[in-house]
């Protein structure tokens, strides 16, 4: 279906035109989209987990899911079949992020971060997201999201969890082989049939009357552990995976951990 940005939830800064044309490809191209990275999806094999198991949280209130942008491809099939809400942004080329996620399982609210004067409705979203979590929705936060710099968290997930009481769960996977795309934070999609590792990480809360040196400490407390189990998922298959630009060290190591990692494969 179409979604009506005045009646199904999804809120925009202004409104923008779709035309006819546009309308049939929303209505045939995402549910395809969807089925592609389902499908990619399915043919992962979990080869090592550590943590709890997402369905082991079914009994709980929500939480806060938590990851790195650059990692967000596997979740879109385990948080998806959590219905996890996600902020997606109000401008057009939303539109078509906001119909792929619902075909992929995923809830919604459509919000931007400001640009200098011009609110693109970012705060109206987040206290949605906040009062969806509060009713009992997870929610999901790309951490660094979604323009970067990588690697360095946005007050989002804090401020969800200091304002519900919920936990933020860390949560990664890293895996033997993949596509590295160019973009700002090396973003990655497993290939075919590629073993993944992953790690589902313990809470963590926030104080509703945390200061803000408790929270810059609890914002490093949760940049660690994601960057913790980002190279504990990747060192399961001699892993080192770029994620910036500029983190050239890095491949040159992984291409040498690559090495030793296929000759223990074969040697096994």
């Amino acid at each position: 279906m179409l979604y009506n940005l005045k009646t199904d939830g999804f809120s925009c800064h202004k409104p923008y035109k779709i035309a006819w044309w546009e309308k049939i490809l929303l209505l045939t191209i995402p549910p395809l989209m969807a089925f592609i990275v389902k499908l990619l999806c399915w043919s992962y094999r979990i080869v090592h987990v550590e943590g709890k198991r997402e369905g082991e949280f079914s009994g709980r209130p929500s939480v806060v899911y938590c990851t790195w942008h650059q990692r967000m491809f596997y979740h879109f099939h385990s948080f998806g079949r959590l219905h996890v809400t996600m902020m997606i942004s109000a401008s057009k080329d939303g539109e078509w992020a906001a119909h792929i996620a619902h075909w992929l399982g995923f809830k919604n609210v459509r919000g931007s971060s400001r640009k200098g004067q011009i609110d693109k409705g970012g705060k109206r979203a987040m206290e949605k997201l906040i009062e969806k979590v509060k009713e009992g929705e997870s929610a999901g936060m790309m951490a660094d999201g979604p323009r970067g710099p990588a690697r360095e968290i946005k007050p989002g997930a804090i401020l969800i969890a200091q304002k519900t009481g919920r936990a933020i769960l860390p949560q990664m996977w890293g895996c033997d082989r993949a596509w590295v795309f160019r973009s700002w934070d090396r973003y990655l999609i497993p290939k075919p049939f590629a073993k993944i590792s992953i790690i589902h990480g313990d809470p963590i809360y926030v104080p509703s009357e945390a200061n803000e040196e408790e929270l810059e400490a609890i914002r490093k407390e949760v940049s660690d552990k994601l960057n913790k189990y980002t190279e504990r998922c990747d060192e399961y298959f001699g892993k080192a995976w770029p994620y910036s630009r500029e983190s050239k060290k890095a491949e040159k190591k992984d291409s040498n951990s690559e090495e030793n990692y296929e000759r223990k494969e074969r040697s096994a």
